[in-house]
């Protein structure tokens, strides 16, 4: 079946359109809308086509209402200017655009003095369209890297490297291991243990791991996973077999929270086995999307054939990102905003966030019929199911419940070994202030009345209810 369908005739309907849409004269200009899976036979107003999917956009979700994504979807109006002064500028035409590049240069160094590279002057990295190709770039750089030191096996011989990780990441790294052809080794959930193991992680390498990926923090429920003790399991294992296997750090979310909000956790470059991290600076990097971050510890961790050089720009410009074409306005509007809040600002922003966070976790749980796995103490993010004794609705009917009051709560399973848990997840970002979480209980305690009502849950089919957005 193809990814995208068009109409199921050949030629659609005619559906009427507002006449007034038409500028010049309402009684002849357009009385029909033009069709939707193939080119119009001709030109229409700017104003005309404007309108036209303007009004079918109003028909999408709220995005200050959406609790189940991180993305950023609220900035200061001023971001919004300098964004749309730069929206024309490719980031890959570095000799034509110098400063753009130059800004991308000083938003490198910056992540790399907040991540504690041990000389972040040697530090290399590079902005990206956001942490999925950051993920893929770093997967990248461990494989070559697994691959040199293997090069009288791989590829001849009958070897097929693996990356190792939990239960719980990203689906971006399963489509790397899936697109670069390595096994995907994945430590299941066990019990109240919703993220990786470290001994159970260390367990599962060899001699043909490329790496070991550390969340921080989990989509599935907001933890952060222990990476000190990854590092750890991973030295003892050095010790007793001679394996050296790297990490790298994923810190779509956590690596913009953890260095404001909890300086003393041991999770980045201060860690010699952390080779690499990535963070999405459109999630808790407060950035519209899309921009992510990939830093390496230093050039030795970033193989140098994976650099392309390009001269037929202008100059000769090394780069490594996947993506070639791209707007310069994403990484325009990050040094904006650490220009704008410095550290005491992102300390300030993320620690509201993580009281707003705190707070109505801790309210959903007076409540009664929730019970919380986690409470929005390490993410600004909690994810709670329905209480033992609660038996007339599920978490699937209170997703679908919130939706008609605006509310936008993704409602999942999660993975093995726990599919029997199902969950509601609350993401908290900024924007969402303490007024709308207010507004949020109100709405959540007034559907409950209903739901205890119901016979059963209304949800059979819970493959059909999952509704997962990261």
């Amino acid at each position: 079946m193809p990814l995208h369908t068009g109409p199921g005739t050949p030629e659609e309907r005619p559906r009427s359109m507002n006449p007034f849409y038409g500028e010049a004269n309402p009684v002849v200009e357009m009385t029909e809308a033009p069709p939707r899976h193939r080119l119009p036979a001709g030109p229409m107003l700017p104003t005309t086509a404007y309108q036209l999917v303007h009004d079918e956009l109003m028909l999408d979700g709220n995005s200050r209402l959406n609790l189940a994504t991180f993305v950023t979807t609220w900035m200061e109006p001023q971001a919004g200017v300098l964004m749309n002064e730069c929206r024309d500028k490719n980031m890959i035409d570095k000799d034509e655009y110098p400063r753009t590049a130059e800004l991308e240069r000083r938003c490198v160094a910056m992540l790399a003095h907040l991540w504690n590279a041990p000389h972040p002057e040697a530090a290399v990295g590079c902005s990206t369209t956001g942490s999925s190709e950051a993920c893929m770039l770093a997967g990248m750089a461990l494989k070559r890297r697994w691959a040199r030191r293997n090069a009288d096996r791989y590829p001849s011989g009958n070897v097929r490297p693996n990356l190792v990780m939990g239960v719980n990441v990203q689906v971006c790294w399963e489509k790397f291991c899936n697109f670069w052809e390595v096994e995907a080794r994945q430590v299941p959930m066990e019990g109240d243990r919703f993220h990786i193991d470290p001994q159970a992680a260390a367990d599962l390498c060899d001699e043909n791991t490329i790496g070991v990926v550390g969340i921080l923090g989990s989509t599935f429920d907001g933890s952060y996973e222990p990476i000190a003790e990854l590092c750890a399991a991973l030295d003892a294992l050095q010790e007793r077999t001679g394996l050296d296997v790297p990490v790298h750090v994923d810190g779509a979310s956590g690596a913009m929270i953890a260095p404001f909000l909890d300086e003393d956790l041991v999770w980045d470059f201060r860690l010699p086995r952390v080779a690499s991290i990535n963070t999405s600076g459109h999630k808790y990097g407060l950035v519209y999307p899309g921009v992510g971050w990939a830093l390496w510890r230093d050039e030795e961790a970033l193989p140098e054939e994976l650099v392309f050089r390009v001269n037929y720009l202008g100059g000769d410009m090394p780069t490594f990102a996947l993506n070639f074409s791209r707007p310069g306005a994403q990484v325009a509007a990050q040094y904006y905003t650490f220009l704008r809040l410095g550290r005491e600002g992102y300390r300030a922003v993320q620690q509201t966030t993580r009281n707003v966070a705190r707070g109505l976790a801790e309210r959903v749980e007076s409540l009664g019929d929730f019970r919380l796995l986690t409470r929005g103490d390490e993410l600004p993010v909690f994810a709670f199911t329905t209480a033992p004794d609660v038996e007339a609705y599920d978490v699937f009917d209170v997703s679908r419940r919130l939706r008609e009051y605006g509310w936008l709560v993704p409602a999942y399973t999660f993975p093995a070994n726990r599919q029997d848990l199902s969950v509601l997840r609350i993401v908290c970002r900024n924007g969402f202030s303490t007024d709308l979480a207010d507004l949020f209980l109100e709405d959540l305690t007034r559907l409950l009345p209903e739901l205890r009502r119901q016979p059963h849950p209304l949800t059979r089919d819970k493959e059909a209810a999952t509704s997962f957005h990261h």
